[in-house]
């Protein structure tokens, strides 16, 4: 009797796991982090019918010194493109390469990247690479950077590329807790002035540090940030909503943060909207739960909701992400 009560249990184990397996087939995710490897500050973009993330290769200033891309049909299966960018293609960026901001335009593809790491007096800051396919090679368009001087105390790195409903283009950057806006000119080969005149114009709300991200929803502009420190726990996502492309921007609240369920470090995203739908995506780095080196985080996806008055619900972070949905 003992045995045939272990062969039923073991025969319910087995059939329990097959029906798990087989509805994980049937309604596969992406599962957290969406690929192996230290990846954070990750840009995510849609081209086509295909998904595609360009991250930071996580490592010292040193040793990152070129950006891998990933690409999948339908954010579950997910392809590595090596070395999309290389600071071989870019003669004055030395180390420190990263937060690829990315766009496609007339049949090309750019990637906007910091890189150096740079202070005053320093060669560095924002640089502009451009390729006739998105997995590269991207080579520098300019020559030198974009973006090199240090303008209302703001850092060159962590720029957001956004086009508005006119056709302009807006470059959103800056470090050390302030944020400028700028106008991009149409080639991208420089900036030029906005409609009060100004090249550069200070838009920092209260808590930023880093990483903008800007985008509109029912003619509403969303401007989101990082706020707290990089390499620890609190880091976190916030955000304002205005009525310009350039403010003002008065902080609503924390969309995203630490779970000490999930994981740490939660920050430095980007946002994916699913075309002609109000399906929304979150694309972010986090610090895997018991990691404490710096550079330890990996690239996430969860879903991103609104409520009745357009304000962002708090993103839950989870293990399993979301679910496949092809663009086909």
């Amino acid at each position: 009797m003992y045995q045939s009560l272990c062969k039923r249990l073991a025969f319910l184990i087995c059939f329990i796991f097959l029906v798990h397996l087989a509805k994980s087939q049937n309604n596969p995710t992406s599962g957290n982090p969406i690929f192996p490897g230290w990846y954070a500050d990750p840009e995510a973009k849609i081209y086509g019918n295909e998904y595609w993330v360009y991250p930071t290769y996580s490592a010292k200033y040193e040793e990152q010194v070129f950006v891998d891309a990933f690409s999948s049909p339908d954010l579950v299966h997910w392809t590595k493109h090596e070395k999309v960018l290389d600071t071989a293609n870019v003669k004055w960026a030395k180390k420190a390469v990263w937060a690829p901001a990315a766009l496609k335009k007339d049949g090309k593809y750019y990637l906007f990247f910091g890189a150096n790491d740079v202070h005053q007096d320093e060669i560095g800051g924002i640089g502009v690479a451009v390729a006739s396919k998105p997995d590269g090679p991207f080579k520098d368009l300019l020559g030198k950077p974009l973006i090199n001087e240090i303008v209302n105390g703001a850092q060159p790195i962590d720029q957001f590329v956004f086009k508005d409903k006119d056709g302009s283009y807006y470059m959103y950057y800056g470090g050390w807790g302030h944020c400028n806006v700028v106008k991009l000119k149409n080639d991208f080969t420089g900036i030029e002035p906005m409609k009060d005149g100004k090249l550069y114009k200070e838009i920092t709300p209260k808590g930023y540090v880093e990483g903008s991200v800007m985008f509109v929803r029912k003619g509403k502009y969303y401007f989101m940030w990082s706020e707290g420190g990089w390499t620890g726990p609190d880091y976190r996502v916030a955000y304002a909503m205005a009525d310009s492309p350039t403010g003002p921007f008065q902080r609503i609240g924390v969309i995203l943060q630490q779970d000490s369920s999930v994981a740490t470090g939660a920050g430095h995203h980007s946002i994916i909207q699913i075309p002609k739908k109000d399906k929304w995506y979150i694309v972010y780095h986090r610090r895997p739960l018991g990691e404490t080196a710096a550079n330890h985080r990996v690239t996430c996806i969860d879903e991103m909701h609104f409520d009745k008055d357009g304000k962002i619900i708090p993103v839950k972070m989870t293990m399993t992400g979301v679910k496949a949905y092809s663009l086909k």
